[in-house]
């Protein structure tokens, strides 16, 4: 029986707002933001901090953080002591994920999930995108112009490539780890219920 489903998505498509319906319907706990500040919490650091490595191999902010730390103050820092990055966040994102997962009964939207997760048989994955066009729309009815949208829409999905390939050595995405992969133009409703009735489904296949 599935317990967790993860959500991998392309960025506009509506993944979080699909999230975040599909688990209300199967009364479950929803990991997307939360999931930010749970690493946060265990990695004692500000949720702000987490939120620039998610899903990226580095950032401009960490790139600036290394430069800091090898330069003048080098020799009187503290060895021991390592700025938070993108290896530190998928380190203790492993760890909280697989601690959720024990858990069960959750909704996990990207950051990993479906990679770190692959060898258990009670996780339903689901992949969702969508056309440029529908993508574009989407982002823009949150208040984006269109050239904040199509920057998106070019930028972040390029290093969410590059994060998986860096860290798991897969392409992104890996379309054999899902179960389903579902064109979100189709409307939220309809995404929703196919999701609800391929968990069904799949759930009754002989293994």
């Amino acid at each position: 029986m599935f317990r967790i489903v993860t959500i991998e998505r392309e960025y506009g498509c509506g993944g979080a707002q699909i999230a975040r319906q599909l688990s209300s319907q199967l009364g479950w706990k929803l990991w997307d933001r939360e999931l930010t500040a749970e690493i946060a919490r265990v990695a004692n650091v500000d949720s702000s901090a987490v939120s620039m490595c998610e899903e990226r191999v580095d950032s401009t902010f960490q790139k600036l953080v290394k430069v800091f730390w090898r330069g003048s103050y080098e020799r009187s820092a503290n060895l021991e002591y390592q700025p938070f990055g993108p290896d530190r966040m998928v380190e203790v994102g492993e760890e909280v994920m697989r601690e959720i997962a024990e858990r069960g009964n959750c909704v996990i939207v990207g950051r990993g999930a479906p990679y770190f997760l692959r060898e258990r048989s009670d996780v339903f994955h689901v992949f969702l995108y969508a056309p440029r066009a529908e993508k574009l729309r989407r982002i823009q009815e949150q208040g984006k112009s269109l050239y904040d949208a199509e920057d998106l829409v070019d930028t972040v999905d390029r290093e969410r490539m590059l994060f998986i390939k860096h860290y798991f050595g897969a392409d992104w995405p890996t379309r054999s780890l899902y179960h389903v992969m579902i064109n979100t133009a189709i409307g939220d409703e309809n995404v929703i219920e196919l999701v609800l009735h391929s968990m069904r489904t799949v759930e009754h296949v002989p293994a």
